[in-house]
């Protein structure tokens, strides 16, 4: 399975991967990277954020607990910033209670995983996000599109209307001329 998803994402895409346990942090990266994703590894939430104001990333793997600012701040942080508001996240935790899937979902998490976790459902759930935000990304291109589309039939509308407006005024002109020749005709 894993050559399978190796495949799927060949091309790369990029995660940022932040855990303030570095032996977590760079086994995941190792993982993920064999997996065909490139990996950018962080320890902290403030520098993930920096990091985040500095590139984008495709995806964010990240524990929600660190030391400092937690994981489930820094998404908060992530969340609230437009440029990565919609960015797909998917959260870490060693908590195996439901209140821990509920606090990232709270926070903005797109999809939580317990650790330890099998790498080939690690990088399934991934490929899911990704491929979500995709369709979420070709959707905001093609609404953008249509959009742009009923500007321009709205502009040729207001321009058919004034036309329109033009003809009739013209009508109305030619008519009055038409009644006051008549009318001067009868009455010659």
């Amino acid at each position: 399975m894993v050559d399978d998803m190796g495949e799927m994402v060949r091309n790369g895409r990029d995660v940022l991967v932040v855990d303030d346990n570095p032996t977590s942090l760079n086994v995941i990266g190792r993982r993920l990277r064999r997996l065909g994703f490139r990996t950018m590894l962080c320890s902290d939430g403030p520098s993930a954020l920096d990091l985040l104001h500095s590139r984008a990333f495709d995806i964010m793997l990240i524990d929600a607990q660190l030391h400092g600012l937690s994981g489930l701040a820094t998404l908060r942080e992530i969340r609230a910033a437009p440029r990565t508001a919609d960015m797909p996240v998917l959260m870490m935790t060693a908590r195996s209670d439901i209140g821990a899937a509920v606090d990232a979902l709270a926070a903005g998490a797109d999809d939580h995983v317990t650790k330890p976790f099998d790498f080939d459902v690690l990088a399934a759930r991934l490929l899911r996000l990704l491929d979500r935000a995709k369709r979420m990304n070709e959707l905001r291109r093609t609404n953008a599109a249509l959009d742009a589309r009923i500007a321009d039939r709205a502009m040729e509308l207001g321009e058919l209307r004034n036309l329109l407006d033009e003809a009739l005024a013209d009508r109305a002109r030619l008519s009055a001329m038409v009644r006051s020749l008549e009318s001067a005709r009868l009455t010659a």
